[in-house]
């Protein structure tokens, strides 16, 4: 606004001067000052109407342009300072975790694997093994040494002065051969117009119930084979009858008719009473 003003008074001032100077030596006459007055004032309008539309605009675009300029140099220097410093900080990281792994968990790993190498070596009877041992002749005089000589070989009594554990000279005690297991094989199952035959069913405390057929000659410890192939124990259950509630007498010289079955007979597998055993 103060740079339009002062163009317009230098403008004003400059065209009034050659008004004067060309009315005084009579270059032009009244008339034509007065048209060179108004054609001075309209350029003069005109240029500074032109200077005040144009300059702040191309005095923001340089600006902008050099306010870019700097803020995108501002940008890389501080993106460079702080990958800089993300990576002085990640070298101290690596820095501290190798120095963690070297300080402390390396021996501690060493240390838990020396713990699992002597239980090992104590599980297994090798204990002699984590000891250093000594060299053979290692604290043995000149006179022991030549009687060495004279008793057999260096090896010989190398072997005889060897320092080897009780694990190694004790004698084992010679393990007994385990008793085979019984394979319980039960008899064939007769068809059921066979003379004889006996259906028995077995209530189980699981709640189900199994059937199958015998013979009244057969033995009456077949019962509890077929017990002990169903999944329970005859040292643990034990076969009684349904009424009266009494335990079934078993044996291998009573057959089933003798034991009292001798229809078909219905019996409950129960866990038998600790007093009676």
């Amino acid at each position: 606004m103060s740079s339009s003003k002062t163009s317009w008074l230098l403008g004003t001032l400059l065209i009034s001067i050659l008004c004067f100077v060309s009315w005084k030596h009579s270059i032009i006459d009244v008339r034509g000052a007065f048209l060179l007055v108004g054609r001075g004032l309209l350029l003069l309008g005109l240029s500074t109407l032109m200077l005040s539309y144009f300059y702040p605009r191309l005095r923001s675009l340089f600006s902008s342009n050099t306010r870019s300029t700097s803020e995108y140099s501002e940008d890389e220097e501080a993106k460079q300072r702080q990958k800089q410093a993300r990576e002085e900080l990640q070298e101290k990281h690596s820095e501290k975790a190798f120095s963690y792994q070297e300080s402390v968990l390396r021996p501690r790993q060493e240390s838990s694997m020396r713990k699992k190498e002597e239980r090992f070596y104590r599980m297994t009877g090798e204990a002699w093994k984590l000891t250093e041992g000594e060299q053979l002749g290692e604290g043995e005089s000149l006179g022991q040494r030549a009687q060495e000589d004279v008793d057999g070989t260096p090896n010989q009594e190398a072997v005889r002065r060897r320092k080897l554990p009780e694990s190694a000279t004790r004698l084992h005690p010679k393990l007994e051969v385990p008793p085979q297991k019984r394979v319980v094989v039960l008899p064939e199952e007769p068809a059921e117009d066979a003379e004889g035959v006996v259906r028995v069913a077995l209530r189980c405390p699981s709640g189900r119930t199994i059937h199958r057929r015998f013979l009244k000659s057969d033995s009456s410890s077949v019962l509890l084979d077929w017990l002990l192939k169903t999944g329970y124990h005859p040292a643990i259950y034990t076969l009684c009858t349904t009424y009266p509630r009494q335990p079934l007498v078993i044996g291998k010289d009573i057959s089933m008719g003798d034991a009292g079955i001798l229809t078909h007979t219905v019996l409950n597998v129960e866990v038998k009473d600790p007093s009676t055993t």
